[in-house]
């Protein structure tokens, strides 16, 4: 990991010391996201309520500039200005490089179908069935880490050979069993909980964009 993606969790601790205990998994999970991007695999994130909004916010970060540029570069870049010359100019400022996360929460139509037609809690086991590949990473959040849909997700993650990283409260919950890479906030409290999940994924969010657009140091 590089010197620089260090600092950013370790600035994670500095402004919310609670976290301490968390670090060592928020780093691992930053390196098994660094992982699946690098062997050209995919993220996907789940929740309920607002941790369904937490997931879009996820994806947010990472399939957009977050805090460093990403401008489409090399071949890429040579490639859309030979295809597209009369819009190159637009599409080179605007466009980003992106590292590919999907959320399952968005899934309205799919989702209403497979609950009505099936069961509602397999909604999300439905999408990692028919989207998971061996090497993907799903990310779920859950504050208690008993949510069932969750937990099916989870276990269908596995069964696809896929691997999860979970954010949850103080004990887990079943998570704690299923979870590849467990961070386990320090509270009980639900909106406590989701208040220490933003500054978690803030900081894993930044550190793999560190560590794939930045360019100020080398791996240590």
């Amino acid at each position: 990991m590089k010197k620089s993606s260090r600092d950013i969790l370790d600035g994670m601790v500095v402004n919310h010391p609670g976290l301490k205990d968390t670090a060592p998994s928020v780093a691992a999970a930053v390196e098994l996201l660094v992982r699946c991007f690098s062997s050209s695999h995919r993220v996907f994130v789940c929740g309920n309520g607002g941790s369904a909004a937490d997931a879009e916010h996820i994806v947010g970060e990472l399939m957009k500039s977050f805090l460093l540029p990403r401008k489409i570069s090399g071949d890429d870049d040579r490639k859309l200005r030979e295809m597209y010359p009369e819009v190159y100019g637009y599409l080179h400022k605007n466009l980003q490089q992106a590292l590919p996360v999907y959320s399952l929460v968005s899934e309205t139509a799919l989702m209403t179908a497979f609950s009505n037609d099936q069961v509602a809690d397999l909604c999300f086991a439905q999408q990692v069935l028919g989207y998971g590949q061996q090497g993907d990473v799903l990310i779920v959040l859950s504050t208690s880490g008993n949510s069932k849909n969750i937990l099916f997700a989870s276990q269908i993650a596995h069964f696809k050979g896929m691997e999860v990283i979970a954010l949850t409260g103080s004990t887990g919950g079943e998570m704690r069993e299923l979870a590849d890479v467990l961070i386990n906030v320090p509270s009980d409290i639900t909106f406590r909980i989701q208040e220490y999940h933003l500054p978690v994924y803030h900081a894993m969010c930044a550190a793999v964009e560190n560590e794939f657009f930045s360019t100020e140091d080398q791996d240590i």
